[in-house]
């Protein structure tokens, strides 16, 4: 596991546990999926991640942050309270759901330009929601739409 001290780098330098995000989004892309990646840290320790790899598993649910989740493993109700989500998009519906449950209080997204979950309900339910407005999660997502639009609306449910 990596732990790191900070989440936040100096101005300029890209978010750690953002680039570890990216870094699985990239890995998904790779292995012919869709370039969305995640991260679960707990006190500064990455604990989980994951990417999207609903084609590479012919699964209907495994989203990014779902992929995590299974990743970190069984953890006591106590560690997600502590937890950040760190995600490449804007979580879905389904992934808002397992947030919910599990009440993870905080959540980076990469950016929310592509697609935008259900924010505002993760917000009235007590979830902190940051948007970093990344440019390469922006750019990772605008590419794989035009170049696969067809399963992007299948991830999405379109």
């Amino acid at each position: 596991m990596l732990r790191l001290d900070r989440s936040v780098c100096q101005a300029g330098e890209m978010d750690t546990y953002l680039q570890a995000a990216i870094d699985e989004a990239r890995t998904g892309l790779a292995e012919g999926g869709i370039p969305i990646g995640s991260v679960l840290v707990v006190d500064g320790e990455i604990v989980g991640r994951g990417h999207n790899r609903r084609v590479q598993r012919g699964s209907a649910i495994l989203h990014a942050e779902m992929d995590c989740l299974e990743n970190a493993g069984r953890l006591k109700a106590a560690d997600y309270r502590r937890a950040v989500l760190y995600s490449t998009l804007s979580p879905c519906d389904m992934c808002s759901g397992a947030i919910l449950l599990y009440r993870i209080p905080r959540v980076v997204a990469g950016e929310n330009q592509t697609f935008q979950g259900p924010e505002e309900n993760l917000r009235s339910r007590g979830v902190e929601i940051e948007v970093a407005n990344d440019p390469t999660c922006v750019q990772l997502m605008e590419d794989f739409i035009a170049a696969r639009p067809e399963l992007w609306d299948e991830d999405i449910g379109e």
